[in-house]
């Protein structure tokens, strides 16, 4: 695990295996955003004879000729700035472009531009959210594999700061609670099953003292738990519902996470072409980011009730699965006519919404690697955020665009509802064809509950599809690395902490 440590010294003083330095993109060229020591001013003038453009993204490394203790020089872009300050997320991006160029380095110091506190975090979080490496499963190639940067120095006139000290902490528990969702979604369906993922929140529960409740597959059937237990009856392996609860004295708030947990997706009878399930082990993406946030609200103390919901099933082709034109019942009592079973999440995040409401949360919040739609809307990088209530839509945004997540809002237009309709139940789980991530989440406020009686608004709610962002397929970018990305988890612990403030 990468430990950070904040010193007071110059980029040319400090001790370490290598030092990163921001350089921006300028009309005029190259420009290095940095105060350098005599020794090294000769650095901004060769920067474009280095090949350096300060693009972001790009990382350049240079000898330092004896300029500073360090040998190495990281030159990481940062794009085009607005005057001598790169934005946060810039700053973000740069440190961890950085420091995944940087495996194999034992210290790696940051001599980064930090105008104030924000900023200084920002490279920090950057930093370790790109020192990181999934290697359980290497074993005759793991010396092929560098680890991660062993530790990160942040150069800094005041490292007694408490606040700075206290935003450093933060980071790490946010850089931790993205790495652990990481590992979930990287880890093999083989290993990672319904019955294996509630094992883990469990342990989760004891060593960070939250209250785990786990329901299996005989007491979902009990239960009516008609989605997980239809969605799952096709595997050998049954589905769970999990309910991970931090509960401090005096909550601010109560929140509730649902998240989408099924751990290996093959599309069931309505089976998806085999390059398709290639990546199929992330569709737990969004269970994953909720079980890691509430550990991270844990560590952090927040003032906030928040139970995580995770819904847990593997979709699995066999004998004994759902049939396409079956209805289910879902928890609660709503019957669901199933024409396509690879419309699955929509159907286990049924059944947690309901349970979510009965305890009357302030606000739901559902995250699901859901609908190819989202994909084709928004790309690989930007995830889509739909609310009846704008206010909450915004609130998510807004909160996204704090923490350095991409986040889009979109509607929930009222005339695709009616393609829902079913002769024969309540509800189908497939309508429209064209804005089908739409269609899904009108599909999931049908199971929000109300704040009282019939008639009354609904409980404050937004879905968030994280389809495309959850597992990068293509090149490594910023602090982001090939695999499972953990994104979610930054965008609800920063709306966690806005409702204990609220």
């Amino acid at each position: 695990m990468t430990t950070v440590n904040l010193q007071n010294k110059d980029v040319a003083s400090v001790t370490a295996d290598a030092v990163v330095l921001a350089v921006a993109s300028t009309d005029d060229g190259p420009r290095l955003l940095a105060d350098l020591p005599r020794a090294l001013r000769w650095l901004p003038a060769a920067l474009s004879s280095l090949g350096v453009s300060g693009a972001a993204d790009e990382v350049v490394k240079v000898a330092s000729a004896g300029g500073a203790s360090a040998d190495v020089l990281v030159l990481t872009g940062v794009g085009r700035v607005d005057g001598d300050r790169p934005a946060p997320e810039a700053l973000r991006r740069a440190a961890g472009a950085a420091a995944r160029s940087c495996a194999g380095l034992p210290v790696l110091a940051l001599g980064l531009p930090a105008a104030d506190l924000d900023d200084a975090v920002a490279a920090v979080e950057g930093a370790l959210l790109g020192a990181y490496a999934y290697s359980t499963y290497k074993q005759r190639t793991s010396a092929a594999q560098k680890a991660p940067v062993g530790e990160v120095v942040l150069l800094t006139a005041s490292p007694r700061d408490k606040e700075l000290r206290a935003g450093v902490e933060r980071a790490r528990v946010v850089a931790d609670a993205v790495a652990a969702t990481r590992d979930l979604v990287n880890a093999p369906p083989v290993d990672l099953y319904p019955e294996s993922f509630a094992d883990i929140a469990v342990a989760a529960g004891k060593e960070h003292g939250l209250k785990v409740k786990v329901l299996d597959d005989v007491a979902l059937a009990k239960g009516g738990y008609g989605g997980l237990t239809g969605v799952g009856k096709g595997s050998t392996r049954g589905p769970r519902l999990v309910s991970v609860t931090w509960s401090p004295r005096g909550a601010a708030a109560k929140v509730a996470l649902v998240g989408k947990g099924i751990t290996f997706d093959s599309g069931g009878l309505s089976i998806k072409p085999a390059a398709s399930m290639e990546t199929m082990k992330c569709d737990m993406g969004g269970a994953a980011a909720v079980l890691q946030t509430v550990v991270a609200a844990a560590r952090l103390k927040l003032p906030v009730e928040v139970t995580g919901w995770l819904c847990l099933a593997e979709n699995m082709p066999s004998g004994g699965a759902m049939r396409p034109s079956d209805v289910i019942t879902t928890y609660g009592g709503r019957t669901v006519e199933v024409l396509n079973t690879d419309a699955e999440g929509r159907l286990v995040l049924a059944d947690g919404i309901v349970a979510a409401c009965e305890a009357q949360p302030d606000l739901l919040l559902d995250v699901a690697t859901l609908t190819g739609a989202q994909m084709v809307a928004l790309g690989s990088r930007v995830s889509a955020v739909m609310a009846d209530d704008l206010q909450v839509g915004q609130r998510v945004v807004a909160a996204a665009e704090r923490s350095g997540e991409q986040f889009w809002p979109m509607p929930l237009p009222e005339e695709l509802r009616a393609s829902m309709d079913s002769p024969v139940a309540d509800i189908a789980n497939m309508g429209e064809r064209f804005g089908g991530m739409l269609v899904a989440g009108l599909f999931l406020r049908e199971f929000v509950g109300r704040t009282g009686g019939e008639g009354s608004p609904r409980i404050p709610w937004a879905h968030l599809d994280i389809a495309g962002p959850a597992f990068n397929e293509g090149k490594p970018w910023g602090y982001t690395g090939k695999g499972g990305t953990g994104v979610a988890v930054r965008t609800l612990l920063q709306v966690l902490e806005d409702a204990g403030k609220r």
